[in-house]
Order: structure tokens, then sequence, then C-alpha cells
């Protein structure tokens, strides 16, 4: 069958930030459009996703990269849109008024080049119906000379007290693999008012053409999200949960889910959430397996729902060793 018996259901139930969620589930920003593309697919159920990310959304409309912008890589892939984008005026007077509510939550994806911009968007979407609101800090910074916001923690502390100062709605920040402590990212942007976390964004990757010799991506590089990601996204979200634990802030964890044991891990690494992206592209229907496999691991292990999983990693040792490989 392609749904869950009512007692599975309930083992799936997740409160995100003061939200229900059907599922632990998450539809990533840029996988699903803005939401109407994936809801209106043959065979979805508004039990298949406790919430919708929308597609990265800036002030004015974007045209995005040249191509070629997408490129498939072993066990993964690039991506380099480049924020194509209809601005936000659009988004939440045309957009929003058709989606169903009633269906899942909708998140929407906050991007910028400049604070004043992600502040802006914010507070446009504040005034909407959107149930939360994730902040992209993954972007380049104009006015520092391209520097990601997400890799500075200043920069990313800015935006997020930004974002905080012109929204009510739960603010969750996806913070960039590409840096150098994200525990320490995740300390300030809780400090500036983020109230959860979206662990992680894609590594910056290349794929080269070699009968041209250029690169495949027009942009030169592009994000790598799939299965060749997960071993990092996976630790990611552990660094990052031991700054959220004592704080009691939920993250999404993400990054090359694509079967149920995928986002078990997650949850056991300390994931409140689990976000589905890549996948969705060749099994539009992944979540349905994903979810079945969950609730048939919480009844093998007598387990009552999907929090008991949460944060339960055992480590060996102390969890710290200093040296890798030879």
């Amino acid at each position: 069958m392609n749904t869950l018996a009512d007692t599975g259901q309930k083992k799936l139930h997740v409160e995100f930030c003061g939200l229900e969620f059907a599922t632990p589930l998450v539809l990533l920003s840029g996988c699903v459009g803005f939401g109407e593309e994936y809801t209106r697919v043959t065979g979805f159920s508004n039990r298949d996703a406790g919430a919708v990310c929308l597609k990265g959304t800036t002030l004015e409309p974007r045209l995005g990269n040249v191509p070629h912008r997408v490129a498939e890589t072993w066990q993964g892939m690039l991506n380099a849109i480049g924020l194509q984008n209809p601005g936000v005026d659009k988004v939440v007077d045309e957009i929003l008024p058709a989606l169903d509510f009633s269906e899942t939550r909708f998140i929407a994806n906050v991007s910028g080049s400049t604070v004043e911009e992600y502040a802006e968007v914010t507070r446009r979407f504040n005034d909407s119906p959107i149930d939360a609101i994730e902040i992209n800090i993954s972007c380049p910074n104009v006015k520092e000379g391209g520097v990601a916001f997400g890799n500075d923690p200043d920069m990313s502390a800015q935006v997020v007290a930004a974002c905080r100062a012109a929204t009510g709605k739960p603010l969750i920040t996806k913070l960039s693999p590409n840096q150098t402590d994200i525990a320490d990212n995740a300390r300030r942007c809780i400090e500036a008012g983020s109230d959860a976390f979206a662990v992680i964004n894609t590594l910056m990757g290349m794929a080269i053409d070699i009968e041209t010799r250029q690169p495949v991506i027009g942009n030169n590089q592009g994000g790598l999200s799939g299965p060749a990601i997960k071993p990092i996204a996976l630790l990611r979200v552990h660094q990052v949960y031991q700054v959220c634990k004592p704080h009691g802030i939920p993250i999404i964890g993400q990054g090359g889910v694509t079967t149920p044991e995928d986002a078990i891990e997650f949850l056991i690494a300390g994931a409140s959430t689990v976000g589905v992206g890549t996948a969705l592209f060749y099994n539009p229907l992944v979540c349905k397996t994903i979810n079945r496999g969950i609730v048939e691991y919480l009844e093998k292990h007598s387990l009552p729902n999907v929090g008991a999983l949460t944060g339960s990693l055992s480590l060996h040792g102390d969890g710290n060793s200093p040296c890798f490989g030879g």
C-alpha cells in the first residue's frame, strides 16, 4: 500500500519550531519549484512531506546563470542555477495565493546580495501566509568582494539579526559546509536569533569536459548534492547538534538522502527533520518509501516516534580523534 496505517503515521509526526509536520521529511529548496510543481504530481499525498521549501527568492527578478546549469557527477549532481526567480513581489502576490496550505507546510527561501536585501525579502514574506522562512546565507556579499555570507561567522550573524528584526515567523538558517568551523557559525547565528538550522547546503565542485578542456557548468563551478556528500553532511549535523542541543534548537539534516536508512542516520546524528532533494529528480515519490522505512525501523526497535531517534548517536571513545589516514 502507498499509505501508512494511522498508528505508523502518528509515529512520524514532528513539532518543528512550533509547527506540526505530518512527517519528518522536508522537500528542499530548488528541487520542487514553488511547491505547486510537486504537489500536483500523481500519487503525491499531504502525508508524504512535513514541509516544502520554496525556490530561492530575491528582491528583484533574476534570470540566473548561463547554461549548462546542471551536470550529473558520480553519485551526485552539480548545479549553478544562479537563483533564477520572478522576485519576491510576484511570489507573494501571485504564487503563494495559489498554494493549498492545507496540504503541507510551506517554507520560503530568502536569498540576497546584501544584508539589506535579505531583510527586505524577509519583511515581504512576513506579511504573507508562509509558515516559516529559510535564509540561504551561501550567497555572495557584493559589498565584500563576493565572499559568501555563510562562510564568515560575522556576516552570517549580521544577516540573521537583520532577518530576525524583520519577521516574527520561525527563522531557519541554511548553513554552508564550505567554511572552517560550522559549529562556531551556528553558535553565532543562535545568538543573532536563528530558531533552527538546515544542515548542509551544497559543497562547491567542478566537472570538466576532457574534449573541450572546459568546465561542464557554464558558471565554471557549482553546488554538489546527492549521495556523494552524505558522509560530510552527517558529520556537520553532528557538530551543529552539539551547539543546538542545550537550546532545544531543531535541525533539518540534509545531503544525499535517498533511502530510509539515510534518513535514520541523519536523525541519529541530531536532526529533528530530514531534507530530501536530489533524489526527487529521479524518483518524485521517494518520500513514500522513506516514510515507510522509518516507521518499520521505529516499530522494530520499539521506539514511540521519530523524536526518540534524534541525537541518539553513541560515539566510540571520546569521539575526538585528531588524526586521519596514514
